[in-house]
């Protein structure tokens, strides 16, 4: 645990520079206003959802019982009907931005501990700072970025929105490398 002793204000500043600079982003470029794409029958679809009494949670459709069950001629008609996708229902009610951006930042000093643990264990105190923003700024990004791609795999998310999570992911990568590049210990 010296790592955190050694390192707690790169791990503190880092995640603190990333919710700073990932909220100018998304106030100042507007990269992700496409991502999402308005249904063409709103209220007539929301109407029905609500009529279903849906609990929040995530729903496929079609969903089969089983692995085997995906196979049988119902299901595949199913599939081949469409549509087929996947539903992300959450409570209702505005979103509480509160809630979200207070997770964000605890998310992203959860990626700088990794960050930190990493880098301890690899490098040592004295380390140059190329060095120190390479092995940093690599573990930052597969944590903030490389979660995305499955949902592009597995859930038909377009690769245009995880390509842009992936720029997204390098800032943040970036800032957290340079911020552990600059308050690195000095060797003994």
């Amino acid at each position: 645990m010296e790592f955190l002793t050694q390192l707690w204000l790169a791990i503190v500043l880092s995640a603190v520079f990333v919710f700073v600079v990932s909220s100018i982003m998304h106030m100042l470029i507007p990269i992700h206003r496409g991502d999402y794409r308005k249904l063409s029958a709103e209220d007539v679809v929301l109407e029905q959802l609500r009529s279903h009494a849906l609990s929040p949670g995530e729903y496929m459709f079609p969903c089969a019982g089983s692995m085997k069950d995906m196979g049988t001629p119902e299901m595949l008609e199913k599939y081949n009907r469409g549509p087929v996708g996947f539903l992300t229902i959450m409570a209702p009610g505005p979103v509480n931005m509160a809630k979200a951006l207070s997770q964000w930042f605890v998310y992203s000093l959860v990626i700088s501990v990794f960050c930190a643990y990493v880098a301890w264990h690899v490098l040592d105190p004295g380390a140059h700072y190329l060095s120190v923003f390479r092995i940093v700024g690599t573990v930052a990004f597969l944590a903030y970025a490389g979660a995305y791609a499955p949902n592009s795999i597995w859930k038909g998310i377009r690769w245009t929105t995880t390509i842009k999570y992936f720029f997204d992911g390098a800032i943040y990568a970036m800032v957290t490398a340079g911020t552990f590049g600059w308050l690195w210990p000095t060797a003994s």
